[in-house]
């Protein structure tokens, strides 16, 4: 079955705005978050004492503002990624986790709220702080349908507030530039976003595009590349296709490892094992080689021994048949 098809038989529903009660998209228990980054938030002291404390939307929006400073999951130098491979490394986050940011568990203390559509616009639309704008486009990534993404972002494409979403500082950007990375990128600093279908990720990139044309036709002025490069580059205009269904394989295949998916192709794709498995596996093969053939040695020499022994034997009992014998003929002829 192809991926369309796989798509077309579940296909999610494009939800009607008119409604203030929002739909929870994918897993409802984990908030579609990385299963450490979600193990980290509930069993934190601040999210299991402190948030648990606060009962109402406007509380948490309070602690928001006065609390969070950036938009990773870990806190700055708390996560230990250098030199791990394989399972340890990469966005994938398993088995090096850190000290889990007040961003995200206040993102999920938003999710414990359930909030309305009149909520998430409030937070979308809040003047106080960045911050608080940011993490309600982050609640709409990890819990709405993909196919409600662009209209609810269409609006703050262009969005030129400033922000700084990463631990530590050095990273200011544009708003309108993380609602596209939001819609565009697969990664969210050593964390995955929920994936996006790829007929509806072609849509997304379709109405960009379109969005983009018309921006150029009437001077608008594009929003800063992301990594706070300069605000008249138009490396946000143009999106490389091929590169995009590269990222999107990529996060496909971590995406099954990560939330428990089954890999309808395993039985297709041969093992991907990098250089250094080949390598300590080789240095076993030789390490096996060495371990046999110093076996036969010592096989070889212990019969050698036993033939040198008996050999010596034998030729110690010829010996003593020999002085017997010499004894005899001295008490004969005595």
């Amino acid at each position: 079955m192809s991926e369309v098809e796989e798509y077309n038989q579940q296909k999610p529903v494009k939800t009607s705005k008119q409604h203030n009660v929002l739909p929870i998209w994918g897993n409802e228990q984990t908030m579609n978050l990385n299963p450490l980054i979600l193990a980290n938030i509930q069993g934190s002291s601040y999210f299991k004492v402190h948030l648990f404390k606060l009962k109402t939307y406007h509380e948490v929006v309070d602690e928001i503002y006065y609390q969070v400073k950036h938009l990773e999951p870990w806190e700055r130098g708390s996560r230990k990624t250098a030199g791990q491979t394989g399972m340890c490394g990469g966005v994938r986050g398993v088995g090096a986790g850190g000290i889990v940011s007040t961003a995200f568990c206040l993102l999920y203390k938003l999710y414990t709220l359930r909030l309305t559509r009149k909520q998430v616009n409030g937070l979308l639309q809040h003047t106080d702080s960045p911050y608080i704008r940011a993490l309600g486009f982050m609640y709409i990534r990890y819990t709405q349908p993909p196919a409600d993404l662009f209209d609810w972002y269409a609006d703050y494409l262009d969005d030129e507030e400033e922000v700084d979403p990463r631990a530590g500082g050095g990273g200011s950007t544009t708003m309108g530039a993380i609602v596209r990375q939001m819609l565009i990128k697969l990664d969210w600093f050593s964390t995955l976003f929920p994936r996006i279908p790829v007929p509806i990720q072609k849509q997304i990139e379709q109405k960009l595009a379109e969005h983009n044309r018309q921006s150029n036709a009437t001077n608008t002025k594009p929003a800063a590349n992301y990594r706070g490069g300069n605000s008249n580059n138009n490396a946000n205009t143009n999106y490389n296709t091929g590169r995009m269904d590269s990222d999107r394989r990529e996060h496909d295949d971590r995406d099954r490892r990560d939330y428990g998916e089954g890999d309808r192709h395993a039985k297709d794709r041969p093992p991907r094992r990098d250089e250094r498995d080949r390598e300590r596996d080789r240095d076993r093969d030789r390490e096996r080689d060495r371990d046999r053939r110093d076996r036969e040695r010592d096989h070889n020499r212990d019969r050698h021994r036993e033939r040198s022994r008996s050999r010596d034997r034998h030729q110690d009992k010829a010996r003593d048949r020999h002085r017997q014998r010499s004894r005899s003929r001295d008490r004969r002829y005595r």
